[in-house]
């Protein structure tokens, strides 16, 4: 299959050349490939699968809806399962945003949500431009391309994203995020800037592809006070953040802020494709069928969101996420110490990045400056952990951040056992020892197949384990 794919699938393919496996079975955090080994997933569709593969509730309700003879595709039609979405989205919504809300169906990925959203303030302001910020991935469109980090000839103002590790102005903290959003009023205020008052502003309160670099919330507060007072709207892009990735049902509450503007996509259809933009009402200026798509009315999709959001927000998934992520920071960290590679921990709930550096490189510009990007070890920090039953993404500026994205389900255990995994691969990309795994893989409960605890391919001498201090 791995051939045939090869053969005939699109040289774009991306997760299928890092992820050489055949999916055949999954649950919860497990996949267990058509060669029979388990793997622990911490990609999760991208952070599509807050509750991991195949949950209960999500089956269910996928079933009620087959079971009942209700029409599959509708368009934007009036439907029970279609308002009952719409009920649940809402209450999950910030209060003072969810009282003057209107939501869109878009098509069926986040960015077409983006497009939406630019769409509409265009159409809302009379204005054209749009501000994005250093380091945004907004999905793979056109117009949402150009909002992205990597674009090139775009209509889009690029401003500096707030960061710790790599500040654009060389001090981060406080004072960092201060210049950024000084930095943004100087923009917008100076009539020689070059960028005409812009039609809105799109921000991720977590880049997500960028790095895993969590906006400070005084900065996103500063955003809010910058934008309104100027007659902006602001875009709230949580595709990737939302649904209680971040240790907040949605990300923004973290600030307090209420956006004018918000694109959902990923984990809101319970695994399966659908994507809105919900807005404020004195937004809502569009003619009909200014936004339209086929797919638009997908009552799988609604229903298995339906059923993943109620869930998330009665088990009080989120303040799990929150408080989990906050201990995998911290044994990371406890990592960090002892491998130089390791240049920084960073994460908010459950999403979280390790960025690999090169240690024996140069500090640029100044001695206390980071150590380059290291790709080429970041990839094989990933290699070794396929190796060890562990799916991770890479990303961040020069693929050098070893990503994690569990479903919000992960149990302490299973935190534990992919940890371990983490820590054991970074020690062998450390001594060398790249490869040594032998694609021996893990059972689900951290077991290796082989019966040992840390088969394998594990590290050798003595390695930190994060959490459990050091283990010979």
């Amino acid at each position: 299959m791995l051939r045939r794919q090869s053969a005939r699938e699109s040289a774009a393919r991306t997760y299928a050349r890092a992820l050489p496996i055949v999916p055949v079975r999954a649950r919860g955090l497990t996949i267990e490939g058509a060669d029979g080994r388990r793997y622990l997933d911490c990609l999760s569709g991208a952070g599509t699968l807050a509750l991991g593969h195949n949950h209960p509730v999500v089956l269910e309700a996928i079933r009620k809806v087959l079971d009942s003879g209700a029409p599959l595709h509708v368009l934007d039609l009036a439907t029970p399962v279609k308002d009952a979405f719409t009920t649940e989205l809402f209450r999950t919504l910030p209060p003072e945003f969810a009282a003057r809300a209107r939501v869109q169906f878009c098509g069926p990925a986040g960015t077409d949500a983006v497009e939406a959203a630019f769409k509409l303030v265009r159409a809302a302001t009379g204005r054209t431009g749009l501000l994005a910020f250093t380091g945004a991935y907004h999905g793979m469109t056109a117009g949402a391309l150009e909002a992205s980090g990597g674009a090139t000839q775009v209509r889009v103002a690029r401003l500096p994203y707030p960061q710790d590790y790599r500040c654009p102005f060389g001090v981060g903290g406080a004072r960092g995020a201060e210049l950024a959003a000084h930095w943004t009023e100087s923009v917008l205020d100076d009539g020689k800037s070059g960028v005409p008052h812009p039609a809105g502003m799109i921000l991720e309160p977590v880049q997500g592809e960028g790095g895993v670099i969590p906006a400070p919330d005084a900065w996103m507060r500063r955003m809010r006070e910058i934008t309104a007072a100027r007659d902006i709207p602001l875009i709230a892009d949580e595709v990737q953040t939302g649904v209680g990735r971040t240790g907040a049902f949605w990300a923004v509450e973290h600030s307090g802020i209420t956006p004018d503007v918000m694109v959902l996509s990923k984990a809101i259809g319970g695994s399966l494709p659908l994507a809105v933009v919900v807005y404020r009402d004195d937004l809502d200026v569009w003619e009909p069928g200014a936004h339209a798509g086929t797919f638009r009315g997908n009552q799988l999709a609604m229903a298995a969101g339906t059923a993943t959001l109620a869930f998330v927000r009665e088990n009080r998934l989120a303040e799990r996420a929150g408080s989990l992520g906050a201990r995998m920071l911290a044994q990371l960290r406890t990592l960090a110490d002892a491998f130089p590679c390791i240049g920084d921990v960073r994460g908010r709930g459950l999403m979280i990045g390790v960025e690999l550096v090169d240690p024996e490189a140069t500090p640029h510009p100044a001695p206390d400056s980071p150590r380059p990007a290291a790709p080429e070890i970041a990839a094989a920090v990933q290699r070794e952990c396929l190796h060890r039953g562990l799916i991770v993404e890479l990303g961040g500026r020069h693929a050098s951040v070893v990503r994690l994205l569990p479903p919000l389900t992960i149990t302490d255990e299973q935190a534990t056992a992919v940890l371990d995994r983490l820590a054991d691969a970074v020690a062998a990309v450390a001594a060398g020892d790249r490869g040594s795994g032998g694609g021996r893989a893990r059972g689900a409960e951290g077991e290796s197949r082989e019966g040992g605890q840390h088969g394998g391919g594990g590290p050798r001498g003595d390695v930190p384990r994060p959490g459990r201090g050091r283990t010979p």
